[in-house]
């Protein structure tokens, strides 16, 4: 813990001159980033900007090449990474590859107790059970016959809802997800976001940081917004602050008008493309 620094005001992530450089690429660079305990994030930038990396940063998951990074109030190369990884929650594309898609979704979510990828490696409660299935009735997809329902066999929306309850399952002190509204329908969309929106609003979830492209895909009570491009930070700060025209704009190398209509953010091209 920082001295001076009361324990309930501590940054969860803490990012110093981070660069993170592979075969002489700079993939990220002189990254300076700070997350509050009681805020939630949306990371933005183009294709190749260094989002999914600085996520990976921020999870314990890489390991920078300069710079100093302090998760959850420990410093990187003074703690063990295993354990520090255990405190964090991850919903990804990655994650859903490595899972056996004859899972039920049930056990699914259960996997999530001990950021497991099977149920067979650790023993679970009954407790366990019912909190698995009450994450999953908050999703909005309650029912035995759901819980029973093999992974692989669920729609991509619904693969998304199972993984977002996965991650609640663990009761992590920081929540991280990439891009979880990719690929989904609008239906699917609109269902997660609307998911998300509670989530922000509920002050016992954890801090959250959700990686996207799409302005569209920030859902209400994202409090802080921070803006990529070529691997460095062009904008952070309270996301009314950071999403205006000029700087997102800036980011994606395209003239857009950002708009913000009931807690939802949109952005149009107004010009040519960089």
């Amino acid at each position: 813990m920082t001295e001076g620094v009361d324990e309930g005001d501590r940054p969860v992530v803490a990012l110093r001159g981070v660069a993170i450089v592979r075969d002489g690429t700079v993939i990220l660079d002189d990254v300076s980033w700070t997350v509050g305990p009681r805020e939630r994030w949306a990371l933005l930038g183009p294709n190749g900007s260094g989002k999914t990396t600085l996520l990976r940063v921020a999870g314990a998951g890489l390991w920078p090449t300069r710079g100093t990074v302090e998760i959850l109030g420990a410093r990187l190369g003074r703690v063990d990474m295993r354990e520090l990884r255990r405190r964090i929650t991850v919903v990804s594309a990655s994650v859903a590859r490595n899972l056996r898609p004859a899972q039920s979704a049930l056990d699914v979510v259960l996997t999530g107790r001990y950021a497991a990828l099977e149920t067979w490696w650790n023993e679970y409660t009954d407790e366990d059970r019912r909190r698995a299935a009450s994450l999953l009735d908050g999703a909005g997809f309650g029912g035995e016959a759901f819980g029973e329902r093999a992974f692989g066999l669920l729609s991509e929306g619904e693969r998304q809802q199972v993984l977002l309850a996965r991650a609640l399952m663990a009761d992590p002190e920081l929540i991280l997800m990439d891009e979880p509204a990719a690929g989904l329908d609008l239906g699917a969309r609109e269902r997660l976001l609307a998911r998300l929106a509670a989530l922000a609003a509920d002050p016992a979830v954890p801090p959250m940081v959700l990686v996207t492209h799409h302005l569209e895909e920030i859902p209400p009570g994202i409090t802080h917004a921070a803006l990529l491009r070529s691997g460095r930070l062009v904008g952070s700060g309270p996301i009314a602050d950071v999403l205006t025209d000029a700087a997102v704009s800036d980011a994606f190398g395209v003239d857009v008008t950002v708009e913000r209509q009931a807690g939802r953010w949109r952005a149009t091209a107004t010009g040519k493309a960089d």
